[in-house]
């Protein structure tokens, strides 16, 4: 009897799949072979993504259950039933963040760094910290009454401050809040002290509320809501239904208070009653500061650096060190391995195709390009010189929307033509394509990537560029920005694959004839989540017929690998280390073209309902170069964990010879760089064939 592919035991359940990957990033801050400061930044991280998973997913599970929608994935799983389980998780966890936060701070204190509340601090630094209160706090915070004639004022998304109970000489007691506004440092720094904000500002409340003694004060913090729902169909204005929704996302509803554990019982039902919340929303906490993602504010500390994993400053290397860009391009296709490959050269395509008087045209997807983008503005330059400048700026970029905004006006201003994105769709394709005239003819150049073009990620994201002039490429890159900012019902390309018409039905074809290979298959796909249950069951059956399946999964897999007659024949890693892991890379052993990258992962979100671009990498000696990454990765063990059937990863144990992939990239390619400037590119190629053999 055939299994029923479609059985909820076959699938893990999507939240909790991220809750998991979010303890993996915690682990990293564990690893008390780290720097502290790096352990620290991995604290941050941890917080950080736990607010936007609070702000959009939790937020959406709670709306489905307010509308009694009982919607679930392939697991199964009701919206209650999966909320109680994040809760439960998440509480079983504190204790292991409160352990980690301790370690660290103990660590930083035999390096001369020290956390102090105010209380903690010695006579002479309290002097100090008067004196920063008064000059620098004082002014830009409000007390806030709360009774008859002052109603509970609203608290903006993340709103961070104080609750007071207070009590004037007549006894009469109040309520009161302090908001601490953003524009404050979370930190206030003496040398390399760092003092919570809050305590300074709970020690000198007496100042703000003059006449009344303070009987109990408990630190706060909220969350709301933040997905922005924009009606496109019915919008005349993109833009400016834009803004009203980032308006709106201080507006949301709430979802969580998170508070320091010993919160009097009066002052919290205080907060509950005027929040709308109930106590399955309340986080409290021991040592653990609110909003761990400020921590970077000590992280960051330039002073501090030697806290730190080193700096690695990414190379140039042959062919770009010396070529002109363009022309090394016409020569063959170039791929960059990122950080390891600088991405100057990315920088470079575009700064010299504005300069270039013989440039017509550039046209470019935007999508998180960052604050200051020397990208941006080579295409502003380019703009006023009067080339034909193109570009996608996707205003939906989450939580980049209003950065988008910002360069989108700019390039306007400047007189590019400016595509606001796709009705009902988000662009997170990356490309770009530069038109040059050659003599009597028009040449073009395009450049493919798995990640954004934003220089500051660029350093800390893992993510491949690929450079080609083939006229195959230059020809579907045309098409591509034609049906972006035309009426074009063109949506399938002839060698680049789009979703959300071509990827999908591509990969499950690709799957299913490598599965056909029985054990003479081989499928490796890395990617940043696997969701999507029509490419699980393509895999599944697959793995049936006996092929090999490696997936790198760096965090959300809802597929259950090492199930008997279903999954054996399936191995799922995940790598969280120094660098982000980003690429999305899809290889099959036995196709002609093997091997394909792409800006989209595994996802519906990504398959279905945004525009995303996967490129064939056609050139055997590229397509190597990419597989012995693979295989690198495969070889960690180090950073790389590996799932089980229970849906619990394991750290892959040492066996044999170390191998963290990503610092022996940077060893390797120091030392080429340093010792010679002759070597070719395949350096990765070369090292990985090393490392494997070695281990």
């Amino acid at each position: 009897m055939a299994l029923d592919l479609n059985s909820s035991q076959l699938y893990f359940n999507r939240e909790l799949s991220w809750l998991q990957f979010n303890s993996r990033v915690l682990a990293q801050a564990l690893d008390e072979k780290l720097p502290p400061l790096e352990r620290l930044k991995f604290l941050a991280i941890y917080g950080t993504n736990l607010d936007e998973f609070y702000m959009i997913r939790v937020a959406g599970l709670k709306a489905l259950f307010k509308a009694r929608i009982q919607e679930s994935g392939a697991d199964k799983l009701t919206p209650t039933e999966q909320l109680d389980a994040i809760r439960n998780y998440l509480h079983k966890e504190q204790e292991v963040l409160e352990n980690c936060y301790t370690s660290i701070i103990s660590e930083l204190h035999t390096h001369g760094v020290h956390v102090k509340n105010f209380d903690a601090l010695h006579k002479d630094e309290k002097i100090q910290i008067e004196e920063v209160f008064f000059n620098e706090i004082f002014p830009v915070i409000i007390p806030i009454a709360v009774d008859t004639t002052h109603p509970f004022p609203h608290l903006n998304n993340l709103s961070f401050g104080l609750a007071m109970t207070l009590e004037d000489d007549s006894k009469n007691i109040k309520h009161g809040l302090i908001r601490i506004p953003r524009i404050l440092p979370r930190f206030i720094q003496l040398e390399q002290t760092f003092v919570p904000v809050e305590s300074v500002v709970q020690h000198f409340s007496s100042e703000l509320f003059p006449g009344f003694t303070q009987l109990a004060s408990a630190s706060f913090r909220v969350t709301r809501n933040a997905d922005i729902e924009i009606e496109e169909e019915e919008a005349d204005d993109f833009l400016e239904i834009l803004q009203e929704g980032l308006r709106s996302r201080n507006k949301g509803s709430l979802i969580r208070l998170e508070l320091m554990e010993g919160a009097d019982k009066g002052l919290l039902n205080f907060l509950l009653s005027h929040l709308n919340l109930d106590e399955d929303d309340i986080y409290s906490y021991k040592s653990v500061p609110l909003n761990l993602g400020t921590l970077w504010q000590i992280v960051g500390d330039k002073a501090l650096s030697h806290l730190v994993l080193p700096t690695f400053t990414p190379k140039t290397l042959p062919p770009l060190d010396s070529e002109n860009i363009f022309e090394a391009i016409e020569k063959q296709d170039i791929l960059l391995y990122h950080p390891f490959d600088s991405f100057e050269p990315v920088i470079q395509f575009i700064k010299m195709a504005a300069a270039d008087p013989e440039t017509l045209a550039i046209r470019m997807t935007l999508y998180r390009a960052g604050q200051k983008s020397p990208i941006v503005k080579a295409l502003i330059d380019a703009a006023r010189d009067g080339k034909q400048v193109t570009v996608l700026v996707e205003l939906k970029a989450r939580f980049d929307e209003e950065n988008n905004l910002r360069w989108a006006k700019a390039l306007e201003d400047a007189g590019a033509h400016v595509v606001y994105g796709i009705p009902g769709l988000k662009v997170h394709a990356k490309i770009a394509q530069i038109i040059k005239r050659k003599g009597k003819k028009l040449q073009s150049y395009v450049h493919l990537a798995t990640g954004n073009y934003n220089p500051t990620t660029a350093k800390i994201y893992t993510d491949i560029s690929y450079f080609t002039s083939k006229e195959a490429f230059g020809n579907d890159a045309t098409h591509f920005f034609h049906f972006l900012t035309g009426f074009s019902t063109y949506t399938k390309l002839d060698t680049l694959f789009m979703a959300p018409v071509q990827i999908k039905p591509k990969l499950i074809k690709l799957i299913e004839k490598e599965g056909r290979e029985g054990r003479n298959g081989h499928i490796i796909l890395k990617a940043n989540s696997l969701v999507d249950t029509d490419i699980i069951k393509s895999l599944y059956k697959a793995s049936q017929a006996g092929c090999k399946i490696d997936l790198i999964i760096r965090g959300i897999c809802c597929l259950k690998p090492g199930i008997k007659g279903v999954s054996d024949n399936i191995a799922v890693s995940s790598i969280i280390g120094k660098y982000l892991e980003h690429p999305r890379i899809y290889y099959f052993k036995n196709h002609k073209v093997n091997c394909f990258i792409s800006s989209a992962d595994l996802m519906p979100r990504n398959l279905i309902r945004r525009i995303e671009l996967m490129t064939p990498v056609l050139e055997e000696k590229l397509a190597q170069k990419i597989v012995q990454i693979l295989m690198l990765q495969l070889a960690d063990n180090q950073l790389r964990w590996e799932l089980r059937e229970d849906g619990n990863y394991i750290k892959v144990p040492l066996l044999g010879k170390a191998v963290n992939n990503h610092e022996v990239l940077e060893q390797y390619v120091n030392k080429i760089y340093d010792k010679t400037k002759k070597e070719t590119p395949d350096y990765v190629s070369r090292l990985a064939s090393k490392i494997l053999k070695e281990s």
